[in-house]
């Protein structure tokens, strides 16, 4: 046999004349209206007055103002007690507790979320030491926290670092658990190592679920330093919102309990969208790691 290739001949090339495409409509403009609606805040705020006229269809019905006010009753006692600093002086010993015993958790959780990605020993403490305390509720160390820190803020601070520790951590961990491990080789490849790989590699990578472990700390926080205030206030006749609200239900002021319970929900809605949000903004999608 001959080693000679073959002979090809050349294959016609086949060309076609497409049609043209059909003209597009044009798109409409979007109104003014669809657009202030896909704003978080516009459709937030509409659900707040939607509650509101509930709220007062429901005092309208109820008819005792000392069972529910309507809502112009509680907005005027709010406006009055913050106009007199009372509501301001309240709100400022809660908040000031608040951010205490909340550093103090959050700094020990990274601690302890370190150790555990760092050694297999700590991981194995720190899963045994969530699955034991983290189903605790912090409100109930309160009497203990009396009996060793006495009627002070060192029992406030104790309970609510309780509520933020363990709820932090293993989100930490569970972040940290989490880093693909194609990521991890890039960045040993780049010869990232010590403090650099993980602030450059882990962190980015674990921040979702950091931020998520942040939010319920931060809301296991403030609902027991509120719990913990309407039964420390009434043991020390001292405290924050707490106290303020269970002082006014004991003088039968429900406009201002109201008034308290709408204190809280608005810090609590406020270091929703101004701090955590904010910070996921300019971090997690930022970066294209959630929509």
């Amino acid at each position: 046999m001959s080693d000679q290739p073959l002979p090809t001949s050349a294959r016609p090339e086949l060309l076609f004349d497409l049609p043209p495409l059909p003209p597009q409509a044009a798109e409409a403009p979007v109104s003014l209206a669809r657009r202030l609606w896909q704003r978080d805040g516009l459709r937030q705020a509409v659900v707040l007055i939607a509650l509101a006229g509930l709220w007062e269809a429901a005092a309208c019905w109820a008819g005792n103002d000392l069972l529910l006010p309507g809502v112009l009753q509680a907005a005027r006692a709010w406006w009055d007690d913050l106009h007199n600093g009372e509501l301001l002086t309240r709100t400022g010993i809660s908040l000031g507790l608040l951010l205490q015993g909340y550093a103090l958790g959050v700094a020990l959780a990274l601690g302890l979320s370190a150790v555990a990605v760092a050694t297999r020993t700590g991981r194995d403490v720190l899963s045994a030491l969530t699955a034991l305390f983290n189903p605790l509720p912090a409100i109930a160390l309160l009497p203990l926290a009396l009996l060793w820190f006495g009627l002070g803020a060192g029992s406030l601070v104790f309970v609510l670092v309780h509520a933020v520790l363990w709820p932090v951590a293993l989100a930490t961990l569970s972040g940290f658990q989490g880093v693909p491990e194609t990521l991890r080789m890039a960045g040993r490849n780049y010869g990232l190592t010590g403090l650099r790989y993980v602030l450059q590699i882990l962190v980015p990578s674990a921040l979702p679920a950091i931020l998520s472990g942040l939010r319920i700390g931060w809301a296991f926080a403030w609902r027991t330093l509120i719990a913990a205030e309407l039964f420390f206030g009434a043991s020390s006749g001292r405290g924050g919102l707490g106290w303020y609200i269970f002082q006014s239900r004991n003088e039968l002021m429900t406009d201002k309990v109201f008034a308290g319970l709408a204190t809280v929900v608005l810090i609590g809605w406020v270091a929703e969208r101004l701090v955590f949000d904010s910070l996921e903004r300019v971090t997690v999608r930022r970066w294209g790691m959630q929509r």
